[in-house]
């Protein structure tokens, strides 16, 4: 199944005002004020210009712009913040969730109901408030709904509790015939399965309800040393994680870092390697099973500390502000020594790479174990995630993907097939079977078929509709 929506005809501006007539919030064409700012993603090497964007402010309007789109058998498309997009969205309409942004915590249940556009930022800030913790990202301004479908890899409590997909309780959903879905294990066990891990394939989510947790400190932050000793540094992690706790999450990181002034004066325009570190258990036992890692080099650097869960954004330290980048991850088999010298060679000090960041995160624990129910998460049993960030304008695309090829490349005698999607490039040649695993994936494309037949929710990374 193939389309070109690039020759799908404008929307004229009478179609769009009966559009608007039967939608709360804003219905948009090109050159509406405000349109602009509607089709703005968080890469600015990247942007929608979609036939019409629909700012909604309630599961209605989502059910109208479906109408409309299926009327004119035009692509959804599903933006938030627009961390991860895939294409232009040419000829779709795009439904702005921002507006849906309600979050409702539930501090004796554990559990958070919150609207499509809500940012890990506000659910955080809101669970704190009583003591709660949500299975968050590591960068604050990503939408909750796209991060929780994609699988959700949070690098706080993750490995003590899994993937965030691994606790959403149900989903309030438009599917593709326009129908509003209330979705659990119970009313629609085939769609709670695949909506959990297979992206926005399959639904607009209109809102989730997810498990939270009594975590209300963590010892975290990161130690930051010269990149000349990433060898030391990288050696004693690799034999230091696999020996912690679940309730330790750590990763390693290669950061060549431009000038920038919102960056401590150490790390504004160096060259440095990072240890980060997210313990769920006192800062004594904490600070004991780092200090071995405090003492392989000098640290240029150390926010490792006792926090509120309200400040782990610290721990990675992300840009919450757009910017132009490129970025791509791999899962990794294993991660030997050889491994680990392949690394060093192709981001090391004696390397020519220009990458901005080269991430590795120690997965395992909980990660690895099937959630009480089920769902289309294909990573589990991996053990590293490998992520490859270049930043620069548009101008510079080719270089930027090629130099995160080259690390990607570099690795690939230790890569599996399996991806977690969350961790695709936008325009990347894209093999579903490969990437959830054959039996994964027909079932994923069998849900299609039969909630989405003429694959209206296809600007993504496509599951096609089975035959």
């Amino acid at each position: 199944m193939t389309f070109d929506d690039s020759s799908l005809p404008p929307v004229l501006p009478d179609d769009a005002a009966s559009l608007a007539a039967v939608v709360a919030g804003s219905v948009l064409l090109p050159g509406d004020a405000g349109y602009d700012d509607e089709r703005a993603v968080f890469n600015l090497n990247h942007e929608l210009a979609p036939a019409v964007i629909v700012v909604a402010e309630s599961a209605a309007d989502v059910q109208a712009a479906i109408a409309f789109a299926a009327g004119g058998n035009r692509p959804v498309l599903v933006k938030t913040t627009g961390h991860q997009m895939v294409g232009p969205a040419h000829g779709a309409v795009v439904i702005a969730t921002h507006g849906m942004n309600d979050v409702v915590i539930d501090a004796v249940s554990h559990t958070a109901r919150v609207g499509a556009g809500a940012l890990w930022a506000e659910v955080v800030a809101e669970a704190a408030k009583v003591g709660l913790a949500p299975l968050n990202g590591s960068n604050p301004t990503v939408g909750v709904s796209g991060y929780t479908l994609g699988g959700g890899l949070s690098p706080t409590l993750g490995r003590s509790h899994g993937y965030a997909a691994d606790h959403v309780r149900s989903l309030e959903v438009v599917t593709a015939d326009g129908e509003l879905r209330h979705v659990d294990p119970e009313s629609e066990p085939e769609l709670f399965w695949a909506l959990r891990g297979g992206k926005g394939n399959f639904a607009v989510v209109t809102a989730l309800e997810f498990d939270l947790f009594p975590v209300p400190r963590l010892y975290g932050g990161a130690l930051y040393f010269p990149g000349e000793r990433m060898a030391d540094v990288l050696q004693a992690w690799a034999d230091w994680h696999p020996g912690t706790p679940e309730t330790m999450v750590s990763s390693f990181a290669v950061l060549r870092l431009p000038p920038l002034p919102e960056l401590p004066e150490p790390l504004r325009g160096a060259f440095s390697v990072s240890l980060r570190f997210a313990y769920n258990g006192t800062a004594e036992d904490g600070e004991r099973m780092v200090a071995p890692l405090r003492t392989v080099a000098p640290a240029i650097l150390d926010t490792v500390r006792d926090m509120p869960y309200s400040e782990v954004a610290s721990i990675h330290n992300e840009p919450t502000e757009p910017l132009p980048y490129y970025e791509r991850g791999i899962m990794l088999r294993e991660f030997p020594a050889e491994a680990q010298e392949k690394l060093i060679e192709l981001v090391g000090p004696e390397s020519d790479t220009t990458m901005w960041i080269a991430e590795l995160r120690a997965l395992g624990g909980a990660w690895d174990r099937e959630p009480a129910v089920p769902n289309a998460v294909a990573t589990r049993g991996l053990p590293y995630s490998l992520l490859g960030v270049e930043v620069g304008p548009l101008s510079q695309e080719n270089q930027l993907k090629k130099s995160v090829a080259a690390l990607l490349e570099g690795m690939r005698p230790w890569q599996s097939d399996r991806r977690l999607v969350n961790n695709l490039a936008p325009e990347e040649a894209f093999d579903a079977a490969a990437i959830y695993g054959p039996e994964r994936y027909e079932r994923l494309a069998a849900v299609k078929s039969t909630y989405d037949p003429g694959n209206m929710f296809r600007a993504n990374h496509n599951v096609v509709p089975a035959d």
